[in-house]
């Protein structure tokens, strides 16, 4: 079969990775590339030697026919875009935040039902192949009932002059940035979570926004979980990932995965950690079968919808300092 022909729309860091794995990709080609910012999207055009344009309108109306579309530009632009390329029955991979408000992700949801175009969440860590056989060890039982979950993404990054951290734009700080990758691994090892309290830590950026917060979880299941997020320190964590069972614990690390059982002295190895270019042409190669209909999603338009659910939560309990419902 011919590979699906894909565009990226945004020419910032993140398409940079995804510009990358698609080199060598037989399931999917990048066709062409658009960025408001010319020459931004002109060297990604070089780079992938594909025509560029300074807007998606006019990729859509004067670019080469694609199936698919990668939105990598900031959140507050994510609901016009996808449902401009949704209502044309292009398909659409979306990057976290998935957008800024429910009712936005409602909107977006419908507009792409309506054409029968595929549309979801992009959340690279879900596409870690430690991360998927970390699920498979928790679902197989051996670490008997999971009683907590711990996740950290902490890191000491100058967010001053970044989009991130214009909340006009991004919809707020670090707890939107990169705790929709917590959530989002919250839900896919804890199932539907019921409700949330968070914490903002001090700022020291001086930024309009929370550049280290803490986020406390419990799930329908009865699970706790927390989440550490900041831009201000780094914990210096072998593993982001942590999950307590009443028989043992299972780590996922940036450079080794490891488990154990409560019966055994000693950890099992069983992945060599965070790999992001793996991660990122999983990530392409699973919506392109999607869109072949040769295999599910892994992540949902309703994963994508409940991220943004538990983050608006996240936020009521952050104004309101208190345990907030999630509003399934």
């Amino acid at each position: 079969m011919e590979p699906i022909k894909f565009a990226l729309i945004g020419a910032g860091g993140i398409a940079q990775s995804y510009a990358q794995a698609f080199e060598g990709n037989g399931l999917a080609k990048l066709v062409a590339v658009a960025d408001v910012r010319a020459d931004a999207v002109n060297a990604m055009a070089e780079r992938a030697v594909c025509p560029a344009y300074t807007s998606h309108h006019a990729l859509a109306e004067n670019g080469p026919q694609f199936d698919a579309a990668i939105l990598c530009t900031p959140p507050s632009t994510h609901e016009e875009i996808a449902t401009s390329l949704a209502q044309r029955g292009i398909h659409v991979l979306c990057e976290k935040p998935f957008t800024l408000t429910v009712a936005s992700a409602h909107r977006m949801i419908d507009a792409a039902e309506r054409t029968g175009a595929l549309l979801t969440m992009a959340s690279k860590f879900r596409y870690v192949e430690d991360v998927i056989k970390a699920k498979s060890i928790v679902t197989s039982g051996i670490l008997g009932e999971i009683i907590l979950f711990e996740n950290a993404f902490t890191s000491r990054v100058d967010m001053t002059s970044r989009w991130n951290a214009n909340p006009a734009i991004s919809g707020g700080g670090v707890l939107i940035d990169n705790g929709t990758h917590s959530v989002d691994l919250m839900r896919y090892f804890l199932g539907p979570l019921a409700e949330v309290h968070a914490l903002e830590g001090k700022r020291v950026q001086g930024l309009p926004v929370e550049d280290t917060a803490r986020l406390f979880v419990q799930s329908i299941g009865g699970v706790m979980g927390s989440v550490d997020l900041s831009w201000s320190i780094n914990k210096e964590l072998d593993s982001f990932l942590n999950i307590y069972g009443s028989q043992g614990t299972v780590q996922v690390g940036w450079k080794e995965s490891r488990y154990r059982q409560q019966s055994s002295r000693d950890w099992v190895i069983f992945g060599k950690g965070y790999n992001k270019l793996q991660a990122f042409r999983d990530q392409i190669g699973n919506f392109a079968r999607a869109i072949r209909r040769n295999e599910p999603l892994l992540i949902t338009a309703e994963d994508a919808l409940a991220s943004v659910e538990v983050i608006e939560a996240a936020y009521r309990s952050l104004r309101e300092s208190a345990w907030t419902p999630v509003r399934n």
